[in-house]
């Protein structure tokens, strides 16, 4: 073998290219938009404090060194009780069952109290490589921690454990190390600029979703829906977006709006506001609340999220 041919393979090994999908997976509120966030470094998957946000699978695409990696935000996985709850669970174990590596992400200060515990004997059946990452390690003390990670490794069969938070980002280059050095070798699925494989109409509907939790997370029921009807872009540089919320009751639909519309306008800045950074061009949001009753029994609204409509 002479040197060039040395040169030339030496050459190959470094541009070798990585990619896969890896399933993200937990309880809810464990932090798993938050960090497929953090991890591709942009706005993919919404968050909010009121459980349950994220419906179907939202892939984020992170370039981490010479790798690719495809994070799946899965809903939190948790006991369901009605319809749209279990197309959420059945969609979650789905998407595990689908990615080259799964990653177990565990709130460190709940533990394995409650829907974790049902997760970890569920992992028992899957058969991919997993990963265990203890997410909000700043609130929890490093004895606990060690605990917690003894604990989860006795009941399945991790190949690392990371402690990490999501919030500040401590831990999660590390993590994105190893990521990028265990997945297979591979053309990359995406092209380099691309973030999620999201719809643009239907991530500017999960972000107004988003901003509608965050004003009234307290008063209106998580079944609440959005979706983006028109999408118009204008000779100006500027895009109008005619959006609907759909909620089940007149009760409902007054929350929405507010006293005086207060609410909705609210919802409406903050929503337009972060559209407009996103797609870097002025934004024209309208909004519209609507009673549609009993939605969370129709098919094609199930369809519009991307989930399957389970019968009985």
């Amino acid at each position: 073998m002479t040197e060039d041919d040395n040169m030339a393979g030496a050459s190959e090994a470094v541009s070798a290219t990585r990619s896969g999908f890896v399933a993200l997976i937990g309880a809810t509120n464990a932090g798993k938009s938050t960090l497929v966030n953090r991890l591709v470094g942009a706005k993919v998957s919404i968050v909010s404090h009121k459980v349950q946000t994220t419906r179907a699978i939202v892939r984020g695409i992170a370039i981490h060194q010479n790798a690719q990696i495809v994070f799946m935000d899965t809903p939190g996985i948790f006991k369901p009780r009605r319809r749209l709850d279990r197309a959420m669970v059945t969609s979650a174990w789905g998407g595990a069952k689908d990615a080259d590596r799964i990653m177990l992400l565990i709130d460190s200060e709940r533990g394995l109290r409650g829907d974790a515990e049902a997760i970890l004997e569920g992992l028992k059946d899957v058969h991919q490589p997993k990963i265990l990452v203890l997410n909000k390690i700043d609130r929890v003390n490093p004895e606990d921690l060690l605990k917690l990670a003894a604990q989860a490794n006795e009941a399945v069969a991790f190949e690392r454990t990371f402690m990490i938070s999501a919030t500040t980002g401590s831990g999660c280059t590390d993590l994105l190390d190893y990521l990028a050095a265990e997945l297979p070798e591979g053309p990359w699925y995406y092209p380099e600029d691309q973030i999620s494989d999201l719809p643009m109409r239907q991530l500017a509907a999960e972000i107004t979703r988003e901003k509608l939790f965050l004003r009234l997370h307290q008063e209106l029921p998580y079944s609440s829906h959005v979706e983006t009807e028109k999408w118009e872009e204008r000779k100006d540089g500027s895009v109008r977006i005619e959006q609907v919320i759909y909620v089940e009751r007149d009760s409902q639909k007054k929350i929405a709006l507010g006293k005086g519309g207060e609410a909705i306008k609210a919802i409406s800045t903050a929503s337009r506001k972060e559209l407009s950074e996103i797609l870097e061009q002025p934004v024209h949001l309208f909004l519209f609340v609507k009673v549609r009753e009993n939605w969370g029994d129709d098919p094609e609204r199930f369809r519009e999220m991307g989930l399957e409509f389970p019968k009985g």
